[in-house]
């Protein structure tokens, strides 16, 4: 349907011609103007974090751009939360559950002002697959655009970024490093705008956008303080004006195929563990069978290619100047391992964007050839047993050997666990379990950065294994599983584990197990009690209610 008949049809089935398009005389409008299709433009800046400061100079670009293409912008506003900000307290609960809302508010507004088409811009973790699941319900033509990557901090010669603060806290508390090297990481790991700067959550769903085919090409490792980014804001608009000519949606462009096309370039640069929650759900709202299986089927088949932090030593600026995800995936293409016929928002395939992409330069070594992967398989392992009938998720990479029996260490909350870390009562070979932190008990299922970057800057990160129902910070590294499903709060075996129970990680073998006879599993079910909710009302009783298992991507409109 073309613009014109979307808002004949809207006029004549319901709305007087007159107050309609008066509304829009008040707003500068003209005659001419109804003829010219309505373009929103999905606003995610905010002052509340470095990773959306800088969105407001790229919203003003793709709003200038959107009018020169013949195009009437209409804007608003989306919100967001920062993880970063957020991590250790109880704000962090309230992360996932604005995935949610900003999907609801893409939805919304699409839906109720008759919308042509979309271009989203976000910057942090939850701003992407929030913007791509209201995108795929509102299903008008689309496009992403990412606001870009931070530059790294420097001190001492060293790039610092987030983590970077994460880590320290461990390392001042176990008397490796001064109070002043601690107060000057703080003060120098976040030199200005741009989303968190290694391979963590923004930048793994950015890059796999510009892989699924909802972003342009090169559009999800830029900086966003560099000029650059404004030139392909720009380009961003243009090409959804085309998309809006050709009505080429957004599930005309998101398949099985190209999911499984992101999920390799997730694997290929050793993404954020958030990315199956969040492609379970974008894989849910586009109407795509999915399962959490299919992770592993990719994972198989796609080496680890990139070099990256948080196990790796680059950044994705780093690789943004090595050749960016073009650069990966020509090397997938080319090996077989990318669907190179799925449609993009350009209008062309992948493989037709991909076709002039040059050859692997020799004068970088943060993206490696097939021929000599950093690892053979991917990384994000999706492991089974009792504990996790349903699936977890483990990120092996940086591993000398991902397997380990433990006596269990069990917490309620992050913040004991993070007190028994600091005050030096966990030991090398301890398996820690922190749950009532999933989708319904946390509820919101926050990140554990603070306790795993407190083991890695201890020096506990591979010798320590870490177990939860919550999730992990893009951020994160070590011995650690998340997405544990059941989750403890539905009465998953994780809830009726007991301190200094033997817990078994075993990536080799895609195994967690708890050592307890059945006979004891069963007495001690007997007497669980699910726990009271934590809220009763408002937006985070919502989520708590509604969340489907991690599993199933946490989802609110699950059957």
């Amino acid at each position: 349907m073309t613009p014109s008949n979307r808002r004949s049809k809207n006029i004549t089935e319901g709305v007087a011609r007159a107050p309609n398009r008066s509304m829009y005389y008040a707003m500068g409008y003209t005659e001419g103007d109804f003829g010219k299709p309505m373009i929103g433009v999905a606003n995610g800046h905010s002052t509340i974090t470095p990773c959306n400061s800088g969105l407001q100079r790229l919203a003003d670009a793709a709003i200038d751009a959107l009018r020169e293409a013949g195009a009437n912008p209409q804007v608003f506003g989306t919100p967001t939360i920062s993880d970063g900000m957020a991590m250790g307290t109880e704000g962090m609960k309230y992360s996932l559950v604005s995935r949610e809302v900003i999907a609801d508010c893409v939805e919304t507004c699409v839906g109720g002002q008759w919308m042509d088409g979309v271009l989203v811009i976000g910057g942090c973790d939850k701003n992407m697959p929030g913007g791509m699941m209201g995108m795929l319900r509102a299903n008008v033509p689309a496009i992403y655009v990412y606001g870009g990557t931070i530059l790294p901090g420097r001190y001492k010669g060293q790039d610092l970024n987030i983590v970077s603060v994460f880590e320290a806290v461990g390392q001042f508390s176990a008397g490796k490093m001064s109070e002043e090297d601690f107060c000057q990481i703080e003060r120098r790991a976040i030199p200005g705008s741009g989303s968190c700067g290694g391979m963590y959550t923004a930048n793994t769903m950015s890059s796999a956008f510009e892989a699924l085919g909802m972003s342009l090409p090169f559009a999800s490792t830029m900086a966003n303080v560099e000029d650059p980014i404004v030139g392909h804001t720009q380009a961003a608009a243009r090409a959804l004006v085309e998309a809006v000519k050709a009505d080429l949606k957004p599930r005309d462009i998101v398949t099985r195929e190209s999911i499984e096309n992101a999920v390799a370039v997730i694997m290929a640069t050793g993404g954020s563990t958030n990315a199956v929650l969040h492609f379970l759900a974008i894989a849910h709202a586009a109407g795509v069978e999915w399962t959490i299986d299919d992770f592993e089927r990719v994972r198989r088949r796609v080496p680890v290619l990139c070099d990256l932090k948080p196990s790796g030593r680059y950044l994705a600026i780093d690789l943004h100047r090595a050749g960016g995800i073009p650069a990966v995936m020509k090397l997938l293409l080319d090996a077989g391992l990318l669907h190179g016929d799925c449609i993009t928002i350009t209008g062309k395939t992948v493989a037709e964007n991909l076709k002039d992409e040059p050859p692997l330069r020799p004068d970088q070594d943060v993206i490696r050839p097939l021929s000599n992967p950093m690892y053979a398989e991917g990384h994000l392992a999706i492991l089974k047993g009792n504990l996790s009938p349903e699936g977890c998720v483990a990120k092996i990479t940086g591993l000398k050997n991902p397997v380990i029996t433990g006596p269990a260490r069990v917490f309620d909350d992050e913040q004991s666990a993070l007190a028994a870390i600091m005050a030096g009562k966990i030991k090398a070979g301890d398996v820690m379990v922190l749950r009532y932190l999933g989708p319904k008990g946390g509820p919101g299922m926050p990140e554990m950065l603070a306790p795993t970057g407190a083991l890695i800057g201890q020096g506990l990160g591979e010798s320590v294994g870490l177990i939860t129902d919550g999730r992990f910070s893009g951020g994160t590294w070590g011995m650690v599983v998340g997405h544990v499903a059941p989750e403890a709060y539905a009465g998953g075996l994780i809830a009726l584990v007991q301190e200094g129970d033997r817990i078994t990680i075993d990536a080799h073998r895609l195994l967690l197990d708890l050592d307890v006879p059945e006979a004891e599993v069963a007495r001690r079910r007997a007497r669980w009690v699910q726990p009271a909710p934590r809220y009763t009302r408002g937006v985070m009783a919502k989520f708590a209610r509604n969340a489907s298992s991690a599993s199933a991507g946490a989802v609110l409109d699950g059957e």
